[in-house]
């Protein structure tokens, strides 16, 4: 039976739900001590670095047809993908903890239930409802949920932006350079996740554009609201500020729904990319086990801080999506058939090894261009001496 395809309208949806989230609100609050103008335009570039290259990775996908860790095959090898499946699995089981922890902690301030732990589990279960449902057949509920979503972040702007004048903003500087990476770097955060989706795109190129841009335009936005709250109410927790303005019932639709629509994407991908590990895997039950893990990650291990987690995120699968875009788009040559790819990995881990070197350095564009660059460039030269190198 032929695969059922999505339409270009439901990847859109998808990419608007994975963008609104407490975590992206709470990451724009980092920017604050730029000011709003150098803060915009931080967000504005690291957003078109970072979106652009989501494009370029649901391309690759929707192209071949494959998976994101099956498209990381055609560069690596079908056993040099390995690590870089277990590792998108463990950040997405990492993302999947941040998410439901940030989206009980809020729902509580929002909410008069005290206890964080029975929101983690409320809404890991919806998130298990959202897999049992299936990304198939979720077109019309995501229509009714991000349509409301939308709504109610429209409230939520005018809350934090309207009657408010700049109020100094506590806590350490930071430069440029840095907020420009942070906005990267969520983007960046889905690289691995977006062929999941595009690989059964009834309009392939259409439908990658569309999910960049959807949520380029849906993430700079969460990223204003969560920079404004802390400029101009000087409140950094977005719940308070919804409930201080009576928006308490609504403060929790958004808080949750928004966690469950970003949350269901990592958890999903989760099992698609244990499925590249393994093919016994099935991935609907591997997508539930790493939300109960996350959940239970969530109730028993607090995150208070995911800055790092981030920088971690960034340094690993920067190095890796512009070695698949040297392959995929410049030199046209595909490894699927190999098992290991050994001078891509080394390769691979020098343009790891150089994010983090970059990161002590304050560059005005982040890190993630020069490391990319460099990779690319590395790429092209290697393949132009070693072309003809049989990898084993």
């Amino acid at each position: 039976m032929e695969e059922k395809k999505t339409s270009v309208l439901s990847n859109g949806l998808i990419w608007f739900g994975a963008a609104v989230s407490i975590a992206e609100i709470l990451t724009g609050t980092l920017l604050a001590p730029l000011g709003f103008t150098k803060g915009l335009a931080a967000i504005i570039i690291g957003h078109l670095i970072g979106c652009i290259l989501l494009y370029f990775a649901g391309v690759i996908g929707a192209e071949t047809e494959r998976s994101s860790m099956e498209t990381v095959k055609m560069s690596f090898g079908q056993k040099g993908s390995f690590l870089f499946s277990f590792l998108n699995v463990l950040q997405l089981v990492g993302w999947t903890a941040v998410m439901i922890f940030n989206g009980a902690i809020a729902a509580q301030t929002a909410f008069s239930i005290s206890n964080e732990w029975i929101w983690s589990v409320i809404i890991g279960a919806l998130i298990i409802v959202w897999i049992m449902i299936g990304i198939k057949n979720l077109d019309k509920v995501n229509a009714v949920a991000m349509t409301g979503l939308f709504i109610l972040t429209i409230v939520l702007s005018v809350v934090v932006f309207k009657g408010n004048v700049a109020k100094p903003v506590s806590g350490d500087g930071i430069s440029f350079g840095a907020a420009v990476e942070l906005a990267v770097a969520m983007p960046l955060s889905w690289l691995p996740l977006i062929s999941d989706y595009t690989r059964t795109a009834e309009r392939k190129k259409k439908t990658a554009f569309v999910s960049a841009i959807v949520y380029f335009f849906a993430s700079c936005y969460m990223y204003v609201i969560g920079m404004g709250a802390a400029i101009f109410t000087g409140e950094s927790d977005v719940a308070k500020i919804m409930v201080s303005a009576g928006l308490g019932i609504v403060a929790l639709v958004i808080i949750v729904f928004s966690t469950v629509t970003t949350t269901f994407l990592d958890a999903y991908s989760a099992g698609v990319s244990s499925v590249s590990i393994s093919k016994k895997i099935d991935e609907k039950k591997a997508a539930i086990i790493v939300t109960v893990i996350g959940t239970a990650l969530a109730i028993f291990t607090p995150i208070t801080k995911f800055e790092d987690f981030l920088y971690l995120i960034g340094s690993v699968f920067a190095p890796m999506i512009a070695i698949q875009i040297t392959d995929y788009f410049v030199i046209k040559k595909s490894y699927i058939e190999k098992q290991f790819i050994i001078k891509n990995l080394i390769i691979w881990a020098a343009g790891f090894a150089l994010y983090r070197c970059l990161m002590k350095v304050d560059i005005l564009v982040g890190n993630t261009l020069p490391d990319m660059a460099v990779v690319i460039i590395v790429c092209i030269i290697i393949n132009k001496i070693f072309g003809g190198e049989k990898d084993v």
